[in-house]
């Protein structure tokens, strides 16, 4: 499953939360009638929306069945995943997070960074933390620096600008 977003906080008093979303296509992947999942006891469990509207770029929802605010209190902090088969399709050179994460990088001369941990920002500034052995570097998931996105094989090539490499880093403590 591929998380599509996390809810924020509860919204007003009639069960409604607000989303992060974590998908480029927040009216459509939350829209009522549509089924997310979250994990309850290692067990996915299903949540069909009722409603749906966009605040600032974050949708508020609700869902069936949750009708008050401390039922959507309940939610703060959920994962709300899709199956990998219902997302939708990307434009050629455009990845899903869960695609990148677990991603070893490599620089174009072959000198190992190390693996995606996680995909920091949104699409317009989006950033790869990727977990080395000096602590996390943070590469900017541009074209003219990522030069080279291989998801099947796991593989990210990086032709980083001068500095970057030993300047982004957060170690750990830090």
């Amino acid at each position: 499953m591929a998380v599509v977003g996390r809810v924020a906080r509860a919204h007003g008093l009639r069960g409604q939360v607000v989303v992060n979303p974590e998908t480029d296509f927040p009216e459509t992947r939350f829209g009522p009638g549509r089924v997310v999942y979250r994990e309850i006891d290692g067990q996915a469990r299903s949540m069909r929306l009722a409603t749906c509207r966009l605040h600032r770029g974050r949708p508020i929802v609700s869902f069936e069945g949750i009708d008050s605010i401390d039922e959507a209190g309940s939610l703060v902090g959920v994962e709300l995943r899709v199956p990998v088969d219902a997302l939708e399709p990307l434009a050629p050179n455009a990845f899903y997070r869960h695609d990148l994460v677990g991603c070893r990088v490599r620089t174009r001369q072959g000198a190992v960074v190390g693996t995606v941990d996680r995909v920091e920002g949104d699409g317009g500034s989006s950033r790869l933390a990727v977990a080395s052995e000096r602590g996390e570097v943070l590469i900017p998931l541009a074209a003219d620096i990522c030069v080279s996105v291989d998801v099947g094989a796991k593989v990210i090539v990086i032709e980083p600008i001068e500095g970057l490499l030993e300047l982004n880093v957060r170690r750990p403590g830090r």
